[in-house]
């Protein structure tokens, strides 16, 4: 009996040489028949070309811890895979997929009408684009990010009907100033600044812009309920609402009555906020947006409710399962006063809000003072040592990243929106970084969008500061459109952001910076570069909100904001020393004549998502690894850090050994021998700089914060008295918010190398990993935080 031969693979494999090495002309490093070679051994004979290509990108993309090169392969594999199905579905161009996604009830009618009206101009504005290689900017996870998750799919294929520029343009035109004769002419900018990846909106603007659902902002504030069962009730409807249609929710639960007190209606006792908020809990696992992006809360609480005890547990792993919330995120809505207790180790006297409803109301003096009447009338609850409950903090702190601290008096004696009575800001976002006043009336609205730093970076190596102007101030007239154009889950944030017309640009990238330009993080060059960039876009973003006033009136609130009485933000910090003091000068009088048409301007948000599009760090983080996992459908693969390997290149040290070594490291270039300093000390991980650093440099950039940032900080293995010391000194430095703790996790990379399995990697990019946090005395590194190793 013979063998019948295997029929050959023509003519799918047969164009897949020439294709891989079209793709990989200008990339050396990327050795085509290593892709094909693989291809070849994983299709089988009925494989078509969409199987094949698919099975390249795998293995290109498997290939990307041994060179760079093979994201950018990857990348152009996918980008023709999605060309070829959105043509397959009829979007031959921008006007095609916009028209198909009309059609089948995805697109506005408002952004449809645009497209049609201006179809020949926004279809070579796409041509031009990718001519000019803008899909070629994508690394290979980014590029995956976008097609698994943004471009829009035809309801009944799910096949895509827009590519990544189509996804790109649909975005800009959706936020179009409608029948404006500069209308054309701005969605072309904004166009240009994404296309280019210089400038992303947050995701639920991605997501929405130009649909029939604009849903665009990232996340709400809320105040706390009242103390009644009504006002609860209402407050979970509104939270589903919210979380249905929007991202992450930030609330205060500060004025609901303790544990143990009376309730006059039933002569009963109540149970405290632990079971309303078990309830908050289920609802916000229950509302997730139908799939598309989970729900997501954080409860603030200030530290004098008699019920914080309580609270700090609600994430540990044992315990009573009917006390526990393992969905929502917890934060400390802290006063000075409790901190200026811990500093002195004196006693904290703790409160029902039944007995004192007016602090939560207060903040600075006025709280003060309320706060010792207080305590003076026997109205405690109970009193601890303060170091204790501190101590409790750090512990939840580095045993689940949860109970984020915060900081109220900071947050309300420098914010805009605080200039008069009954104005009070009650808690942050879900993130950190937004610091909006809320009330029963009015809940917060953030609409987020980031600069990449990393794309402002001029011929010279060198910031492009007026590359960073202009980018800033098409970034602020688009976020302030949203304003307009957003759909609103609630009439309380449609008022509150109607009213306010809050928006929160931040930046990302700023590691990518630090890295070109061949700065430690933790060097005096990087800090004060970071501050200036700081500078630069808060004096470009308030200039624009100044033209926009100028054209169509200030926000409505303009009189009840610090502002309109002559005080700018940087005012607020006596020792900030400005680089355009004469800018400034002018932009001063300016507003004193015209107003500004946004109440808040500046927020930096995490930008996980879109770093990864971008193919960039995180906001102002420093990175966790120089190797680390990415995620994607088709598993999970390792990526190097780029910066790092150029210059092993360089040093003739990128090899198997070398390779082998890093991941024994856990992504450390600590260890590696007979590296030069330099690299050393540039390549640190977040793990490897000292905390101080990150501190020292967000307080540097503070005073042109005018709400906050996503601040994470790291610590390998914490401890009570390193964490004690550390956001002691965050307190001290002015910082009005923090963000995770992230504690390292317990697996390690040279496991993932042994086993062959990727899941044991370090995610940057999420949650903390539990800490076991030995037993220290609390008291020794308060009395002497200048000897912290944590700050050093």
């Amino acid at each position: 009996m013979t063998t019948a031969p295997v029929a050959p693979a023509e003519p799918v494999t047969a164009a897949l040489p020439r294709t891989l090495s079209g793709l990989t002309a200008d990339l050396p490093a990327a050795d085509p028949d290593r892709v094909a070679t693989a291809v070849l051994r994983g299709r089988h004979p009925a494989s078509d070309e969409a199987e094949t290509r698919a099975l390249a990108i795998e293995a290109a993309a498997g290939l990307i811890a041994e060179d760079p090169a093979y994201s950018r392969l990857a990348a152009r594999l996918l980008t023709l895979a999605i060309r070829d199905e959105a043509a397959a579905q009829g979007a031959v161009s921008f006007s095609a997929s916009v028209a198909i996604g009309h059609r089948e009830g995805l697109i506005s009618d408002t952004t449809a009408a645009f497209v049609r009206r201006h179809a020949a101009e926004l279809d070579a504005l796409v041509e031009r684009a990718v001519a000019d290689g803008a899909d070629d900017r994508f690394e290979y996870f980014g590029l995956r990010t976008v097609e698994s998750r943004y471009v829009l799919r035809h309801p009944t294929t799910r096949k895509v009907i827009e590519t990544p520029q189509h996804f790109l343009l649909r975005v800009a035109c959706g936020l179009a100033d409608g029948d404006s004769p500069r209308a054309l002419a701005e969605v072309a900018e904004l166009y240009r600044l994404t296309s280019s990846l210089a400038y992303l909106p947050s995701s639920p603007t991605l997501f929405n812009s130009g649909t029939r659902h604009p849903q665009m902002s990232a996340c709400y504030l809320l105040d706390s309920p009242r103390d009644e069962l009504d006002s609860i009730y209402e407050r979970y409807h509104q939270i589903a609402r919210l979380s249905k249609h929007a991202g992450g929710i930030g609330l205060s639960y500060s004025r609901i009555r303790a544990r143990g007190s009376l309730i006059r209606g039933t002569n009963g006792k109540s149970n405290g906020i632990v079971p309303f908020l078990r309830t908050l809990d289920s609802s916000v696992a229950a509302v997730n947006q139908g799939g598309r992006r989970k729900g997501a809360a954080c409860v603030y609480l200030e530290t004098w409710h008699a019920d914080i005890e309580e609270f700090l547990e609600l994430r540990d792993n044992t315990g009573e399962e009917a006390r526990r919330t393992h969905n929502l995120n917890l934060a400390h809505w802290i006063p000075d006063e409790f901190m200026r207790r811990v500093e002195a180790d004196a006693d904290w006297s703790l409160f029902s809000p039944a007995d004192v409803p007016e602090l939560v109301d207060l903040w600075g003096d006025d709280f003060d003072a309320a706060y010792r009447r207080a305590e003076a009338a026997g109205l405690a609850r109970r009193t601890v040592p303060a170091r204790q409950l501190y101590a409790r903090m750090m512990r939840t702190l580095a045993q689940t990243g949860n109970g984020w601290m915060t900081f109220k008096d900071t947050a309300n004696r420098t914010a805009n929106q605080t200039a008069r009575p009954g104005a009070i800001i009650h808690s942050s976002n879900l993130c950190t970084e937004i610091l909006e006043v809320t009330s029963d009336g009015e809940t917060a609205v953030c609409n987020l969008g980031s600069v990449n730093l990393a794309a402002h970076l001029g011929g010279d190596g060198s910031m492009d500061w007026e590359r960073l102007d202009a980018t800033v101030r098409t970034a602020v007239r688009f976020l302030d459109r949203v304003v307009d154009i957003n759909f609103y889950p609630t009439e309380q944030a449609a008022a509150a952001n109607s009213r306010w017309r809050p928006v929160g640009l931040g930046v990302m990238g700023l590691q990518d910076v630090f890295f070109r330009l061949r700065l430690p993080f933790d060097s005096p060059e990087a800090r004060e570069l970071s501050t200036r960039i700081a500078e630069r876009v808060m004096l470009a973003a308030y200039e624009t909100s100044a033209d926009l006033a100028e054209e169509r009136g200030a926000h409505p609130a303009w009189a009840d904001t610090r502002t309109a009485d002559g005080v700018l933000h940087p005012d607020h910090y006596p020792d900030a020393e400005p680089a355009w003091a004469a800018r400034w000068l002018a932009l001063r009088g300016r507003i004193a004549r015209t107003g500004m048409r946004n109440s808040l301007l500046l927020a930096i948000a995490p930008t996980a998502t879109i770093a990864s599009i971008a193919g960039v760090y995180e906001c102002i983080e420093p990175q966790v690894s120089n190797l680390f996992k990415r995620e994607t459908l088709s598993g999970e693969f390792l990526q190097v850090n780029t910066y790092l390997v150029a210059d092993l290149k360089r040093l003739g040290r990128w090899d198997d050994t070398t390779r082998e070594a890093l991941r024994e490291a856990n992504g450390s270039v600590e260890a590696l021998p007979g590296l030069p300093e330099e690299v050393r000390e540039l390549y640190r991980t977040a793990w490897e700089l000292p905390q101080r650093a990150l501190i020292d440099m967000a307080a540097a950039r503070t005073p042109y914060l005018d709400q906050g940032q996503s601040l994470n900080l790291f610590m390998a293995a914490p401890t009570i008295g390193k964490l004690s010391s550390m956001y002691a000194y965050a307190w001290k430095r002015g910082l009005k918010t923090t963000y995770y703790l992230r504690s390292r996790p317990a697996t390690r990379i040279a496991q993932a190398a042994r086993t062959g399995a990727a899941t044991a990697l370090p995610d940057p990019g999420h949650g903390p990993v539990s800490a076991t946090v030995p037993e220290q005395a609390l008291a020794c590194s308060l009395e002497n935080p200048e000897s912290c190793e944590a700050c050093q």
